[in-house]
């Protein structure tokens, strides 16, 4: 029956009705309003590369206490949603540690993180400015907040922010609900897949196949590792390293476009 018992008594309707949930309030919502992002960017006179995406902007230019407040008020609700998917799984019987986001295992999610980074991190740099020379992407630009001592903190913090959205609602908590209602492996990792391009399009073509590529990777560990752990600590490292990097490097190296 469509609407059966997959675990815990919860019927198949209400899984759906809250994974569309989860999703209209975090990345099934960024994926929409980059789609619209991007077919803004379509009807701008000039090229893709010609124009920019700026990721941690300031909030309150000229008033750096208020900024801090701000960012750090955007960091916090961004989790609202996970801390809703650990409410769902817990109401399940499951909790976070059934898609692997705990403390168990540190050391090994710290070194395969460590490794998932460092293998990616250069081939992403390197299809970006690909992409970008060759006119499929849109100038990305990581931050732009005011060189302030909160700075950096600021950035590493949103780094692991965007991790722990990404990686517990689009690898475990949606391929866990797929699985529960039905889908295929092979379709529940072009939907995840599918659904981390999407919110990154707002930097232009390759931003999504670049990172729906990633997805499928992403996905292939997490069904090896059965954990999101890794995948948190990978994505935390990437995104580190583009946002301080970016803030260290910006207009000191002819190869890194600044907008």
């Amino acid at each position: 029956m469509a609407d059966s018992l997959p675990t815990g008594g919860i019927s198949r309707k209400i899984f759906r009705s809250e994974t569309v949930l989860v999703l209209a309030l975090s990345l099934g919502a960024s994926g929409v309003s980059a789609l619209i992002s991007f077919i803004g960017s379509l009807t701008k006179p000039g090229a893709l590369k010609q124009q920019a995406a700026t990721l941690n902007s300031s909030y309150a230019p000229g008033r750096p206490w208020l900024d801090l407040a701000w960012q750090l008020f955007g960091i916090t609700t961004a989790l609202v949603p996970v801390a809703l998917v650990a409410h769902l799984l817990l109401r399940e019987g499951a909790g976070l540690r059934a898609i692997g986001f705990d403390r168990t295992r540190p050391w090994p999610d710290l070194g395969r993180g460590t490794l998932i980074a460092a293998g990616i991190g250069s081939l992403g740099l390197a299809f970006y400015l690909g992409a970008r020379g060759a006119g499929f992407n849109l100038t990305v630009v990581p931050e732009s907040l005011p060189g302030v001592w909160w700075k950096f903190p600021v950035l590493i913090l949103s780094a692991v922010q965007n991790a722990v959205l990404e990686e517990v609602i689009v690898v475990g908590y949606l391929l866990r609900r797929l699985g529960q209602l039905g889908w295929s492996p092979m379709g529940a990792l072009v939907a995840s897949s599918v659904l981390r391009g999407s919110y990154h399009l707002y930097q232009g073509v390759g931003g999504f196949v670049g990172n729906m590529a990633m997805g499928v990777v992403f996905v292939l560990l997490y069904r090896r590792w059965g954990r999101v752990g890794p995948l948190v600590v990978a994505h935390s490292l990437l995104d580190i390293g583009a946002f301080v990097g970016y803030a260290l490097l910006a207009g000191k190296v002819g190869w890194l476009p600044t907008g």
